[in-house]
Formats: C-alpha cells, structure tokens, sequence
C-alpha cells in the first residue's frame, strides 16, 4: 500500500478552483471601490481599475456619506431590534417544540417548516401593507421591525429544535431537580451550549433585515426614515448617474457588514458546522 504523499502538482487543481472562486467573490468588490474615486470621465475612460493616487476624487466619499449616514442609522436600529426580538422568538418557540409534549405538537411544527415554501413578501405585499395601514404603522420604522421580527424564523428555529432534542436529558433533570424553571433552564442550559448556533442564526436575521428593500420602499415615506437599500437608491440621480458617488455610497454601506462578519467569523463558522453535525 502507497504511503507517498500527494505531490504539490496533483494539488494544484484544488488551489485554482479555490482562486477562480475568490477572484469572482472579490474583483467585484475592487472594482466597486476603484470607481468610488473616480469622475464619470475617469469612469467611462478607465472602469476597471485604479488610476493615479493625485487624481483620486476623495470628495465622492464625503457627498456619499453625507446622504447615507441617516440611512446607515435607521438600518442600524431597524435590523438590531428586530434581531432581537427574533431570537427570543426563535429561542422560545424551539424550546417549547423540543422539550413539551402536547397534542398537536407535530402540526405546528411541521406547519411552520411548511412555511418556508410559502411565497416571500413579493407575493404577500399587499397583505402585508393593508395590515401595516390598519395599525397606523405606514412611513414607521416600527411597521419594518414587526414584520422583520415576525418573519423568517422557520430556519432557526429547525436548527435550534434539533440540537435542543440532542442536548443530554440529565442536564435538564438537573436543572429540574435544583428547582429550575423551563426558564431558567434556557438560561443556564440552552444559551450556553448553543452560543454558536444563535450567533449563526443572528447574523444571517441581521443580513436579511439589511438587505430588505421591498417592504421599506412600500411603506415608507420620509427622506429621513428611509432604511440603506433604498436610500441607495437615490444616489442613482434621476438623469445623470454620478458613477463615483454611488460606488461611494455601496462601499459605506457594506462596511458595517464587512466589521460584523469579521468580529463573528468564529461563532458563525462553528455555528454552520453545529447545524450540519445535529441537523
């Protein structure tokens, strides 16, 4: 039987998937900061890369900021409150479908997965906006954070179930034994040892409640209370497109994220693995 190892060669497939697939990820992302310091002249005459650090447009930044940062802020406070409040839905509801036996229990569980093939806010807009008015929630941050806080939680709560259900029974009849509360055994047993899991499913509600560009383009009004998506959308002009300016614009707006991610990489990625072993 052959011990040889694998020769750098028979290897060198494998690194040009792997380049291949991180160039297509990134160039993009180089191209959109070369254009955010360029003229439309500049743009039109060289899109693709960088020119001459003296003929930097460092101005299309500040103009950028100077429109998104509002929009950067009510992103901010929209997405960290419905985040929040998602997952103490999603904590609760798993905890209950994993840990109590009662009739009908099943039904909804499987109701709830049967939700993901449901049509997505497109498809329920209507619905969706004659439900808002009738609260008197229309041009309110608060219409995008019910509804953000209410929806799309089927996929955490499926991964949260099953690793519940997989968490030792004597550790829960520990809990019991000492006097815990259902509570309090969230608390001390559940969040500890899914931290991964919750982060993972945190960062992914943050990611979907940022990017939602339908329902904050439907429901809301004022300059000043427009979420990033769509206030992205008025840098775009209604005649001329001041290509600098708007690259500018995408750049800032993808850095919150970018600092998110990097500061959450190991939760998420321990996160993924959890799911995939216990799911």
């Amino acid at each position: 039987m052959s011990t040889a190892r694998p020769t750098k060669l028979g290897e060198a497939p494998k690194y040009a998937i792997v380049i291949f697939v991180l160039f297509f990820a990134f160039y993009p992302l180089f191209v959109m900061f070369c254009i955010s310091f360029k003229s439309n002249e500049q743009f039109q005459a060289n899109p693709w890369f960088f020119d001459s650090p003296s003929e930097w447009h460092w101005e299309n930044w500040a103009v950028a900021w100077g429109i998104v940062k509002n929009y950067i802020a009510n992103s901010i406070v929209t997405a960290v409150i419905s985040v929040a409040i998602g997952m103490v839905m999603v904590v609760l509801t798993s905890y209950v479908l994993a840990r109590y036996r009662f009739r009908g229990r099943n039904i909804i569980y499987y109701g709830i997965i049967a939700s993901m093939f449901l049509p997505g806010t497109a498809a329920t807009l209507v619905t969706l906006f004659w439900l808002i008015r009738s609260m008197g929630l229309v041009n309110s941050l608060w219409a995008i954070i019910i509804v953000s806080s209410a929806g799309g939680q089927v996929a955490g709560i499926f991964i949260l179930k099953q690793f519940i259900e997989d968490i030792p029974k004597e550790l829960f009849e520990s809990a019991q034994i000492d006097g815990a509360t259902h509570l309090r055994q969230i608390t001390t047993v559940v969040l500890p040892l899914s931290g991964s899991i919750l982060a993972t499913v945190a960062i992914m509600k943050f990611l979907g409640v940022w990017n939602n560009v339908m329902l904050p383009l439907v429901v809301l009004r004022d300059d000043e209370k427009l979420t990033i998506p769509v206030g992205l959308l008025r840098l775009e002009g209604e005649y001329v497109k001041q290509w600098g300016e708007m690259m500018a614009g995408y750049a800032i707006a993808s850095i919150p994220l970018v600092i998110m991610f990097l500061f959450t990489m190991r939760w998420f990625v321990k996160g993924l693995a959890a799911g995939a072993i216990k799911g």
